[in-house]
């Protein structure tokens, strides 16, 4: 049961004051009402009255009596003295010169006032069983338990322990939760079942890796075999036998978080648990894969069909480029034959002769067909050349169709009638495609899908449905399920009398009518009265103008200029260059946690105590191991203790965890904001987001071609989240640029590329 799980912050400020009051807080807590300024007349003495106010205050504030009634912040005490009308603060000290006087006032306070101890009943019993149902239903950490729970004692008027038995009783719930989910979740799967999930840390016989490792490895190619091994994972997971496991029973972020767990954890860290918890453990992955599984399987031929496109659209385009010349040759000889219709002085007997007499009439058969074979319709999206891409459908489309069942929205129903027609027809006869449904075939494909005979061509309908099955799945017109980002969006909304049943109060709530004519009549009005504003101010907006680009009204903002550095900066930063050492980055890291202490976030995964000699050189040598991606040969010293290889593997597999990184990142962070630089730079209130893109050396799907960057290589972009104090926030890693995820993008990295415009509020 750890219990070494509070930061040094927490302890410092636990009961005790951290600043100065804000106005709001003076306001709730440090004003006296008529009943506390009868209690304090009937002390004797301004250093008595005063010091009597101030732990009326405190306990309320704080929810604990100082040890040093007096150590309160001076904007306080002047706050309580005006409206005792006490003038000279000087007397307050002569208040603890006798220690009984403030103890006795303190049992007077909490007698008045009904405070209670922590260890009285029933409320002792109420904490545990609200911290009890809270770790049971979230997932949250201890550190966050601790803070709630010390926000509920104040609230209830519970006197504040020591700190450490809070936070044994936080650790001490946290376990009962912990082991109650496990007992819960092992006791659900039959034997049978078990035996299978227990299979996935077994190596097979002949083989390098567990099912396990291979489940987790996420796909690396864009290629019609990886989308064929995508699908076949989920097949892999759905042969455990544990998809109809129903575990609504238990809170489905608890769930989440265990499989997050399993996802990254070694194989023998797994296989050493006991074993409710493994059976557990691996229950929740099992269970939480599919989604998982359907995910990357879906990404996966969302960004092969984007592919796909991609390459029809520019091989159509370089064929046009490659017959430009046999075209313009042919439309050139069509424009002599109309001048000489156009002409007012021929009649119509004469036009064939003197049309005959520029060009003859096998060159304008010639010039006929040209112009016919080569000109696209306008609405043209080159499905020509997809159509020949048709073979590359062929190698994923039995086994895309067979493993995944669609469901969908009544507007995406026509798109899933005709998937589970060609799932029906696969492998049969192409006269079957005569009865294909045909309301999803757009214009663009009806003169490739339908021929004059009205015969339906199966690769063209094929591709159409292919094209038609991708926009929808953006749309989550046509959606899988389980599934987080291809699933239904209507999954998590309440329906029927449910929704009904707080439908009033849930639109009181956010402000809102509970019908929508309401609504809609006030954003019409909004947007109306935006455009007039717009409009009135668009003559005198210099910055902002509408252009014609091709042939259509587009709005055009200026960009900044760019400002000149003046010659000041330059010789600073050259100065500030100068002054830098160079050193190794292990002598940074080092240094670092000299300073801010971070390796004393990184706790034991069982054994929350455990300590060893010199660890943070161990915990630092691992996490450049990590974050450098050359694993710990490099870094390992047989003569050292700490770095002895061992050594940095135990700390390897049980010190390095997500949990634990993120509490050594916010001690980063929050040493970072107290540097005097820092401070001057801003206070830590603002962020903004930018992308950096970022070469990728191996193979993944998230990675994407830029040539702006990287020539032919690939690359992602790191949506970072800086304050003002050049602190990171926060990251997300998405594969393209902002322009390329607006127009190719699923809308998930078009909405994400739009935020990275914009500034926000922490």
């Amino acid at each position: 049961m750890p219990v070494d799980f509070l930061t040094e912050e927490q302890e410092r400020r636990y009961g005790r004051y951290n600043g100065e009051p804000s106005a709001a807080q003076l306001a709730k807590y440090f004003y006296l009402s008529e009943t506390d300024l009868d209690q304090v007349r009937m002390r004797r003495g301004d250093q008595n009255k005063l010091g009597f106010a101030l732990q009326i205050c405190s306990v309320r504030f704080l929810g604990t009596f100082l040890a040093n009634p007096i150590d309160v912040p001076s904007g306080a005490v002047a706050f309580v003295a005006a409206q005792l009308s006490i003038a000279d603060l000087s007397c307050l000290p002569r208040y603890v010169e006798r220690e009984t006087t403030h103890r006795e006032h303190a049992g007077e306070i909490q007698a008045h006032y009904q405070y209670k101890d922590f260890t009285d009943q029933p409320e002792h019993f109420r904490l545990v069983r609200w911290l009890y149902t809270r770790a049971w239903l979230t997932a949250e950490r201890p550190s966050v338990l601790f803070d709630l729970a010390t926000a509920r004692l104040v609230e209830k008027k519970v006197l504040l322990p020591g700190v450490s038995q809070v936070a044994r009783l936080v650790a001490s719930v946290r376990d009962h939760a912990q082991e109650r989910l496990w007992r819960v979740l092992a006791q659900v799967p039959t034997a049978e079942q078990r035996r299978l999930l227990e299979t996935l840390l077994i190596i097979p016989s002949g083989q390098r890796q567990t099912p396990l490792d291979r489940l987790r490895r996420a796909p690396t190619r864009v290629t019609a075999p990886a989308l064929v091994s995508a699908l076949q994972r989920i097949d892999a997971v759905r042969l455990l036998g544990v998809r109809e496991i129903d575990l609504s029973f238990v809170p489905i972020g608890r769930v989440k978080a265990l499989a997050r767990y399993v996802q990254s954890a070694r194989i023998q860290t797994l296989s050493r648990m006991a074993e409710d918890r493994r059976t557990a453990s691996l229950l929740a992955f099992a269970t939480a894969f599919e989604a998982t599984a359907h995910d990357d399987a879906l990404d996966l031929f969302d960004l092969l069909m984007r592919t796909t496109f991609s390459r029809a659209e520019r091989a159509g385009q370089q064929e046009r480029l490659r017959t430009i010349r046999d075209l313009d040759a042919a439309a050139l000889q069509l424009r002599e034959a109309c001048l000489v219709l156009l002409e007012t002085d021929t009649t119509d007997d004469q036009i064939r002769e003197r049309v005959f007499a520029r060009i003859s009439s096998d060159q304008l058969h010639v010039a006929v067909t040209v112009v016919g074979e080569l000109t696209r319709p306008p609405d043209d999206n080159y499905a020509l050349e997809l159509v020949g891409r048709y073979a590359l459908m062929r190698r994923f489309l039995p086994t895309f169709l067979r493993t995944l069942e669609f469901e969908s929205t009544p507007g995406g129903r026509p798109i899933l009638d005709a998937v589970q027609f060609l799932n029906r027809v696969e492998g049969r006869r192409s006269s079957h495609f005569q009865t294909a449904p045909r309301v999803v075939i757009t214009r663009p494909w009806q003169r490739y899908v339908v021929n004059r005979e009205q015969q339906v061509d199966r690769p063209a309908y094929t591709l159409c449905v292919m094209e038609r099955l991708q926009e929808s799945l953006r749309r989550h017109d046509v959606f899988v399920a389980p599934s987080e980002r291809w699933g239904d969006p209507r999954a998590k909304l309440l329906q029927g009398e449910a929704w009904e049943a707080i439908r009033a109060q849930v639109c009181r709530t956010l402000g809102r009518q509970t019908t929508p004519e309401g609504e809609l009549i006030s954003l019409q009005q909004q947007l109306h009265e935006a455009y007039l504003r717009t409009a009135a101010n668009l003559p005198t907006n210099t910055p902002v103008r509408i252009e014609q680009r091709a042939g259509q009204d587009t709005l055009v903002i200026t960009g900044l200029d760019r400002l000149e550095e003046p010659l000041s900066l330059q010789h600073l930063r050259e100065q500030v260059k100068a002054r830098l050492p160079l050193v190794d980055l292990p002598e940074v890291v080092l240094e670092i946690e000299r300073q801010t202490g971070f390796s004393a976030a990184f706790s034991h995964l069982s054994e929350g105590n455990a300590r060893a000699d010199e660890l943070p050189i161990s915990v630092c040598a691992v996490l450049i191991a990590e974050a450098c991606n050359i694993g710990l040969t490099p870094l390992i010293h047989p003569d050292i203790p700490a770095l002895t290889r061992e050594r940095l593997s135990w700390v390897q597999q049980n010190y390095l965890r997500a949990e634990t990184i993120a509490r050594a990142n916010a001690m980063l962070v929050d040493a970072h904001a107290q540097l005097l630089l820092a401070k001057t730079w801003g206070g830590g209130e603002v962020a903004s987001a930018d992308g950096l893109r970022f070469i990728v050396p191996v193979r993944s799907i998230n990675s994407g071609p830029n040539p702006r960057y990287f020539g032919i290589g690939r690359g992602v972009t790191y949506l970072n989240y800086t304050s003002d104090q050049f602190s990171g926030l926060n990251g997300i890693v998405i594969a393209l640029t902002f322009r390329l995820s607006q127009t190719k993008g699923p809308p998930t990295l078009r909405r994400v590329a739009e935020s990275s415009k914009v500034s926000i509020i922490k």
